[in-house]
């Protein structure tokens, strides 16, 4: 999966990354994203992000697929429903 960002995807990834509440997890696929913008390598990202190759793929495919919102965002986590709410 090639990833190409716009100026403006780039500019948002960027400041995300200068500062602000984000998951870390966002922050890492941020990372990825703005590294496969500049052409490296999927085990060089893997290395220096540390994360799996298979976050690298998935993070890419899905900016390809989808967005840059759904490339960033948290997928539905597989497992049963809960038992009880929150103020159970």
């Amino acid at each position: 999966y090639r990833v190409e960002l716009s100026q403006a995807e780039r500019d948002e990834l960027t400041a995300m990354l200068g500062g602000g509440k984000h998951a870390a997890r966002k922050l890492k696929r941020a990372q990825i994203l703005l590294a496969a913008d500049r052409g490296r390598r999927d085990e060089e990202i893997a290395r220096t992000v540390s994360v799996s190759l298979s976050t690298v793929g998935r993070t890419k495919r899905r900016f390809v697929e989808g967005n840059l919102e759904r490339a960033l965002s948290e997928e539905p986590r597989p497992g049963a429903e809960r038992k009880l709410t929150g103020k159970e």
